[in-house]
Order: structure tokens, then sequence, then C-alpha cells
């Protein structure tokens, strides 16, 4: 079934959300025409899940928050289950590991962008004293937000409540689009045959490579460094503090590699994307 992502700054009210898209769920399937189906919904958020707003302080601690929402979500999603993810999502790299989940599982997804001003979340966040994010992390979070694209298939449908106008959830729609919408063959089809025409396989392979070659010529230097700047992307690698294995950036790449094999990237994308993937799990 399918997999709602909420995303905005921190103190925006995703949770509110969350909540109140569970009971709209809830009134839906018990109606008369929905009996039939067997259905049930799913809220996983950094508060169930036992994630304190302090993992977010550090980029090892993000990290875990990460894979403990990926888990949840990976545990719950099935053809039964709407899954309403309830975190921060505020990184598209993360968000396209999220889509990719749903893929696999041939079902639906859409993303509810809870859009506020970033000076009235600071309010709500700061009124909520010890039980808010610390102020620097707030900063930190908002001015690494990357706002969810329409254009882009990981984060479409795309569904932008203005939380400081109240704006309704448009249920009907999201309803629509998440359970009447036929799903989506897993990464283009576990059934279908492997895309080779363009020689996509060859330049997916040869787009990734060159990004890990990047990384390890950059660390071959000696010189400490933040980023590594990557051949075919705007982007840079964000690197974690340390050095990184060959065998970790080939499991990443392999991992990459066989989230996309079916799907057919734009090539020119590959290396945004994979630096994306690799700052998420890196």
């Amino acid at each position: 079934m399918p997999l709602i992502i909420l995303t905005g700054y921190p103190s925006s009210g995703k949770s509110t959300r969350a909540a109140e898209l569970k009971k709209l769920f809830e009134q839906r399937i018990s109606q008369p025409e929905n009996r039939n189906r067997i259905l049930t919904v799913q809220v996983v958020s950094d508060d169930q899940l036992g994630v304190p707003h302090s993992a977010y302080a550090t980029a090892n601690e993000e990290k875990k928050a990460r894979g403990t929402v990926m888990s949840a979500v990976q545990r719950h999603l099935s053809r039964e289950c709407i899954v309403i993810v309830d975190s921060l999502n505020y990184i598209k790299g993360f968000r396209y590991q999220l889509f990719c989940v749903a893929r696999e599982m041939s079902t639906a997804h859409c993303v509810i962008h809870c859009a506020i001003p970033i000076e009235e979340a600071r309010k709500i966040n700061d009124a909520r004293m010890s039980e808010g994010y610390d102020p620097t992390v707030f900063d930190e979070l908002v001015m690494r937000y990357e706002e969810p694209n329409a254009a882009t298939k990981w984060d479409s449908p795309l569904f932008t409540i203005i939380q400081h106008l109240n704006d309704p959830i448009p249920f009907d729609e999201v309803w629509d689009a998440v359970v009447e919408r036929k799903a989506p063959p897993p990464t283009f089809a576990t059934a279908v045959k492997p895309v080779t025409g363009g020689n996509y396989l060859f330049e997916l392979d040869r787009a990734t490579q060159e990004v890990i070659t990047a990384v390890l010529e950059a660390q071959k230097s000696g010189v400490p460094m933040s980023e590594v700047v990557v051949p075919g992307s705007d982007k840079k690698v964000a690197m974690p503090g340390r050095n990184v294995t060959l065998a970790e950036l080939r499991r990443l790449r392999r991992q990459f590699t066989n989230l996309n094999r079916m799907i057919t990237l734009k090539i020119e994308r590959v290396p945004e994307l994979f630096v994306d993937y690799l700052n998420t799990n890196l």
C-alpha cells in the first residue's frame, strides 16, 4: 500500500499533519464502499522510533537516525499497510531512497510538503523550549533543507500545504493519488527484461565509477577536506571526516546501480544523484 512522505522545516507541523492524515485514512477505510479493502495505517515517526532531535546535531548520528527510519518503513510497508513517514525527510537523496523502496514494493507514493516561513517555524520551535531543536541545529537544518520538486519522480505527486494559513489537507486528491491510482511496477518491474538500449548500463557504470575515482584520488593527496568535487556534477561529495574505503564505495555504488538499472535515468543526471546517494549514506 502507499508510502506518504512528509517533509518540511523543523517544527513545521509535520507530526500534527501525520496524525490528521492517519485519522482521515481510517475514516475513509471504514466507509461501506471500502470495507472489502484490507487496509491499515501506520505512522513511522522520529518520536515513535526514539530518535531524539539531538540526533541531527552530528553527521554520524543523523546517518543512524535515517537508517532507523528507513528500516521501519521497509518493515511496515506492504500491500495492506499505508505508511506515513513523519520525519524531517529534508534531503532529496533520502526521499529518493524512500521512493525506490516504494517502487520495489510496487506501490504508489506521494510527498506532502508542510510549507511554513522560517521565522514561523522558529517561533514554534522556541516555544517548545527543551522539547524543541537546539537553535544551532534548527538553523543548520533549515540551511541544508532541500525543497521537494514536483518535476522529479521521487517528489511526485507533490502536495504543498501552507501551514501558517491553516491549509486543509487535500485528502481526496491524496487518496486518489495513492490508493485509487494503479501502482507502478517495481523499479520498472523485476519481471521486465533489463534495459540495455543505448548502452545505458555501461554509461551508468562509467558515471558512478568516475565519482568513486574522484573521491579516492582526492584522499590520496593526504590533505584533509570536507568536500570533494566530482566530474559531471555541480554537487560535491561531503566527506564524513575520515577516509572512505574502496570497499565501502564499491558497496554503495553496487546498491545505487541495483536501484537504478531498470529505471533508465538520464545519464547526465547520474553523477548528481549518485553524489546525493553517497552524501546520504556515508
